[in-house]
């Protein structure tokens, strides 16, 4: 099996790392993943500037490759070549927030996965939550790794992704089952909390920062 693991929180993201641990055991993996975050940045195509990519070395000494663009780029770029040797599961992950209802529309970590379903490639896209220390992607890693095994060996149907989400779990778990569900809608309370800057000496602008609560799901 050869994987193609990209995310949105950058190359040096530990969760990236955690997950490229347990995906070794699978066969070959190849990073090719953001120089930055690229958290909510929808499932952008980069065509008004080119792409820099270059190789580099994960915390673990590994070799990556790194890509100036977005999640969905760096998984554009690997299979429109990039990458010579056939890709057949695009993993994307582990991301540390949460990726439920509508927001996997602005989700970097699961449009990557969209990228690949789109050129024919199994995509799946990984999330966790209540992450408070980088060791704590272990576990959630080795349950991610355990689903991209039984998704390749049945497949997905045409034109669809899996999008997974694994609340913080210690290391001592048996997983007892994995259960799939269609993506349901979070009804949100958003908000906007403006502010004024100054800069330099006298002009000003107006800013807003985004703020959400999540009501119920359904």
């Amino acid at each position: 099996m050869h994987i193609l693991l990209t995310n949105d929180d950058g190359v040096t993201a530990p969760g990236l790392l955690a997950l490229k641990k347990s995906l070794d055991s699978l066969g070959k993996v190849t990073v090719v993943a953001p120089s930055r975050n690229y958290s909510a940045a929808g499932h952008r195509k980069t065509m008004h500037k080119p792409l820099r990519i270059d190789e580099t070395q994960l915390a673990d000494g590994s070799s990556a490759w790194v890509c100036s663009g977005a999640p969905s780029d760096c998984v554009g770029l690997a299979l429109l070549g990039f990458i010579k040797e056939k890709v057949d599961v695009v993993v994307s992950g582990i991301n540390p927030n949460a990726n439920l209802g509508q927001d996997v529309t602005y989700s970097g970590t699961v449009t990557a996965a969209i990228e690949a379903a789109i050129a024919g490639v199994l995509g799946i896209a990984v999330s966790t939550e209540n992450i408070r220390a980088p060791e704590e992607y272990e576990p959630v890693a080795r349950v991610a790794a355990s689903i991209v095994e039984k998704i390749y060996q049945h497949g997905l149907p045409a034109n669809t992704l899996l999008t997974s989400t694994c609340r913080r779990i210690t290391k001592a778990f048996t997983l007892r089952g994995r259960a799939f569900a269609f993506i349901w809608t979070n009804w949100w309370s958003d908000a906007t909390r403006a502010t004024n800057r100054i800069i330099g000496s006298a002009a000003s602008h107006r800013a807003a920062w985004m703020m959400r609560a999540v009501i119920f799901g359904r």
